[in-house]
Parts: C-alpha cells; sequence; structure tokens
C-alpha cells in the first residue's frame, strides 16, 4: 500500500482593487508567493507586470479595467492548486454558479474594498479587500492563502501605509 505523500505547502496571494497602484508595502507581502489571484479593477496593465516580477498571475476584469488591454482578462476565472479550486471574479453580487455544486473550494471576489473572509456550504469566501488606495475606514489589504493537503487556509493581512 502506497499512502498519499503530502504535497508542499503552496503560498497563494490574493489581491484586488488596486486601481493602477501596487505598494511596495504590497510587493512585499506577496514576496515569496507561488502564485497570485487579483480579482479586478486593475485599471492599468503595469500594475499586473509588477505583479508577475513576483510570481504567475491570474486576473479577472473588474468594472474599473477599460479599454483594449483589459479585453484579454475574463470576466471569471477557476484556478486548481493542489487540489483545491479557486472561483475569482470581481463583484460577488455577479455570482453565476452555485460554489459548493461546482466542487469549488473558495469564491475569491473584490469590488467593495471590504476585506472579508467566511464560509458557507463548506465554501470560504475571501474579498482581500483593497490593495489600491484606502476607501472610506477600511485597511489597505491583502489575502495570503495557504493550501496544503487539500486545504485552504486563509488570512487577510493589513498594509501598513
Amino acid at each position: 500500500m502506497n499512502p498519499k505523500k503530502p504535497t508542499r505547502a503552496k503560498t497563494i496571494g490574493i489581491l484586488s482593487d488596486t486601481h493602477g497602484l501596487v505598494r511596495p508595502e504590497v510587493e512585499k507581502a506577496l514576496a515569496g508567493c507561488d502564485q497570485i489571484l487579483h480579482a479586478g479593477d486593475v485599471d492599468i496593465p503595469q500594475v499586473l507586470k509588477r505583479l508577475q516580477r513576483i510570481a504567475p498571475v491570474t486576473a479577472v476584469r473588474g468594472n474599473m479595467d477599460r479599454g483594449p488591454w483589459s479585453n484579454v482578462l475574463p470576466v471569471t476565472a477557476m484556478v486548481q492548486i493542489e487540489g483545491v479550486f479557486f472561483y475569482i471574479l470581481h463583484d460577488l453580487h455577479h455570482l453565476d454558479l452555485e460554489p459548493s455544486a461546482a466542487g469549488i473550494h473558495v469564491v475569491v471576489s473584490g469590488h467593495i474594498h471590504q476585506p472579508d473572509i467566511f464560509e458557507k456550504d463548506g465554501v470560504i469566501y475571501l474579498n482581500p479587500g483593497s490593495a489600491g488606495q484606502r476607501r472610506y475606514d477600511y485597511p489597505v489589504s491583502v489575502a495570503i492563502v495557504r493550501v496544503e493537503n487539500g486545504g485552504a487556509f486563509p488570512q487577510i493581512v493589513k498594509i501598513d501605509v
């Protein structure tokens, strides 16, 4: 009998609503990530180029992503990392499927600039907040998700600016 070998933990950086701004503090928080997921409102393509220097990036289009450069960004994306399925979209109100029925483990969204993590029907819903300009009294933040042995373990990281 061959026992299943544990996989090396992966670190996933998740951000949203950069609105054209990649702060050095955000780059530092994402340093060492194996992959980055961006939940939209990138605003300019240079943001994705800078993030690509840290790790491979999967990004979706937000309501502020306009112009020819943004047409290559999908509205939603599904990413599998070490057996964990992430479904990425900008606005959670536009969720177009039932995540638990679709086998999704983590739904990633942005749009509201307010960081949040909650679980519903066995699915983690994660909004990393805004990594761009501060809005209202919400913190500037990103999320880090550790993926290990088929599980996803998210945390919000507040950025001191």
